[in-house]
């Protein structure tokens, strides 16, 4: 049986020492290295099928190499490819990500959070923010490395990456308002989470400045089930129907479909519906759906550079991240009637 190679052995054949090869093979000191040093060590270590042995390192910094990421809903649609975008950054750094599922639950999150802090992970990546986050604010205190995604948590100062929801809710409007439509319903969702506060603050503040009659109904969850609930609460209501609605999540959207469809109304001969996301699918849906985009995978990426600098650093920053939204105008918009 062949003997495995070592980090001595890729030196050897590169001709420089163990330590410049470390450096050459680890994306967060490879700046340390000049370029063509960079290109024979990695050819060197091809060659001889060497691999870095992620372990090895973390016993010698006294760090796991893991980090641990918390996820509200594994089922939503946005979380994979937040996850994905995750690992991206961190495996070609030597760490793996430890990704557990809350269910919506801050007791099961409180639960998963002592089992990641009892695993030593090196810091954590939340997309579980809401307001009062207790499990967020336990971290901070404890002086755990880590950084908020998607969601922000209340008055915790962490770092966080977020999409411009407020700008991908004025977009969704201004589209609507050249469409003719005056009368606009939200189904906005939970109230504790950030998401949906500034959605619903963004969806006021721009029918107030487009001159909409927009109206605003809070949903309990961000669920196709609340959705369908929320529009047939509209429809039953007997009141003069809103031309459009604006969901805060494309789940809720297709909840409004599914209430439009139950109640003989057509998307968008009679209603038009406005997601937000832009979900694996949602231009599959019957009508392909008018949503916004939000770029989730380079959220992802940009929460493991936040969180890897600030374990780098040692120093816990509140820096925002925000990423720029795009409205993707598809068939379930339409003019006004």
């Amino acid at each position: 049986m062949s003997r495995r190679a070592t980090i001595a052995d890729v030196a050897r054949l590169a001709g420089v020492h163990p330590g410049t090869v470390s450096r050459a093979l680890n994306a967060r000191t490879e700046n340390q290295v000049n370029a063509e040093t960079i290109r024979r060590v990695r050819a060197a270590a091809r060659q001889l099928g060497y691999t870095p042995n992620s372990i090895a390192r973390g016993l010698r910094t006294s760090s796991s190499m893991t980090m641990g990421v918390i996820i509200p809903d594994l089922t939503n649609p946005i979380f994979p490819p937040i996850v994905r975008g995750i690992e991206s950054y961190l495996t070609p750094r030597g760490y793996s990500a430890l990704v557990v599922n809350t269910d919506g639950s801050d007791a099961t999150e409180q639960l998963v959070f002592e089992s990641l802090i009892q695993r030593q992970v090196d810091g954590l990546i939340f997309a579980t923010g809401h307001e009062g986050h207790a499990t967020a604010r336990e971290a901070y205190e404890l002086g755990v490395k880590a950084v908020m995604v998607n969601r922000e948590s209340g008055s915790t100062p962490y770092p966080v990456a977020v999409g411009d929801d407020a700008q991908g809710i004025r977009a969704a409007l201004v589209h609507l308002a050249e469409l003719g439509h005056r009368r606009v319903a939200h189904l906005a969702g939970p109230a504790a989470l950030s998401t949906s506060q500034v959605r619903r603050d963004a969806f006021v503040a721009s029918c107030a400045s487009l001159g909409l009659d927009g109206v605003v109904h809070e949903m309990a969850a961000y669920s196709v089930d609340e959705g369908q609930r929320g529009m047939d609460r509209i429809i039953e209501s007997h009141g003069t129907l809103p031309t459009a609605v604006v969901a805060g999540n494309d789940l809720l959207a297709l909840g409004v479909y599914h209430s439009l469809r139950r109640n003989g109304l057509r998307c968008p001969e009679d209603v038009s519906v406005v997601g937000f996301n832009d979900m694996p699918f949602a231009g599959d849906f019957e009508p392909a759906m008018t949503t916004v985009r939000v770029p989730h995978f380079e959220l992802g990426v940009e929460a493991a550079r936040l969180l890897c600098e600030e374990i780098e650093s040692s120093v816990v920053t509140a820096i925002k991240v925000v990423l720029p939204v795009e409205l993707v105008v598809r068939a379930s918009t339409g003019p006004a009637h």
